[in-house]
C-alpha cells in the first residue's frame, strides 16, 4: 500500500472523527479546525469538508481516527452515530495521499501511552475503548458490552446516558464501569479522554485524564517507527 512508502513524512494531517465534531490539525499548524458532524455524515461528505477546510494547509500524509471498528486500513462497521457508507471506504484512494486509518479511541490512546498495560476510555458521544499492552494497541468494542437492563456500557455513560441519568447517577455508573473494565483488562494505567471525561468528579486510583490533543499526538505518532 502507498501508506507504507513514507515511513517518516514531514507534514501530517490528522483527522479526528467524532459523533459530535470533526477535528483537524496538521504538522506546523498552531490552531486546529473543528466543524460539527451529524447522524447523516457520510465518508464522501467528510472528504469534501476536510479538503475544503484544509485547502490552505500543506501535508503529505494523513491519519484518520474513525469511530468504529477498523481493519486493513478501512472501516469494517458503520459508526453508530454517523451516516452510512463507511464500511470498506478507501480513504487513501479518496484523499490521493498515503493514509493510515484506525479506530478513533485507539488513535487517542496511542497519543497518551507511556508504557506497560494501559486502558483508554473515551467518554464522548459513545464510549471508546482501547487497550495497549507493551506497545501493542488492541482496539476493543467494550462500549457495546451489556451492562444493565438490556443496555450497554455506552448507553449508560455516552451522551444519551448522561441526558437520561443526570450528573450524579451518570458519575456513579461511570466510576463502576471504569472499575469493571480495569479488572477485566488488568490495566495498570487507566486513561480517560473524550469530551465528557472532565465531568467525572473524582478520579479513581491509577487513573488520569487527558484532553483531546492526545488524539492529534496519536495521529502524528502513527507515522513514527517507534513511539
Amino acid at each position: 500500500m502507498a501508506s507504507t512508502s513514507i515511513p517518516d513524512p514531514k507534514r501530517i494531517l490528522v483527522v479526528d472523527i467524532g459523533g459530535s465534531n470533526i477535528k483537524l490539525l496538521a504538522t506546523g499548524e498552531e490552531k486546529r479546525i473543528k466543524f460539527p458532524s451529524d447522524p447523516d455524515l457520510t465518508p464522501k461528505r467528510l472528504l469534501k469538508q476536510v479538503l475544503e477546510a484544509t485547502s490552505h494547509w500543506k501535508y503529505e500524509a494523513i491519519s484518520v481516527g474513525c469511530p468504529c471498528a477498523v481493519s486493513n486500513n478501512r472501516p469494517i462497521k458503520e459508526p453508530h452515530n454517523l451516516g452510512s457508507g463507511w464500511i470498506g471506504f478507501d480513504f487513501e484512494k479518496a484523499f490521493k495521499l498515503p493514509t493510515k486509518v484506525i479506530n478513533d479511541a485507539t488513535m487517542q490512546a496511542i497519543g497518551c501511552y507511556n508504557g506497560g498495560t494501559m486502558l483508554f476510555l473515551g467518554f464522548g458521544t459513545g464510549l471508546g475503548t482501547t487497550l495497549i499492552k507493551d506497545g501493542t494497541p488492541v482496539p476493543l468494542e467494550g462500549g457495546h458490552l451489556p451492562y444493565r437492563k438490556d443496555r450497554s456500557f455506552e448507553e449508560y455513560v455516552g451522551k444519551a446516558g448522561f441526558e437520561r441519568l443526570g450528573m450524579k447517577k451518570w458519575n456513579s455508573h461511570a466510576l463502576q464501569i471504569i472499575e469493571i473494565l480495569r479488572h477485566a483488562t488488568n490495566a495498570e494505567d487507566i486513561v480517560l479522554g473524550g469530551g465528557n471525561a472532565e465531568l467525572i468528579e473524582k478520579l479513581p486510583k491509577n487513573t488520569r485524564r487527558v484532553d483531546n490533543h492526545s488524539a492529534f499526538k496519536g495521529g502524528f505518532r502513527l507515522w513514527q517507527e517507534k513511539w
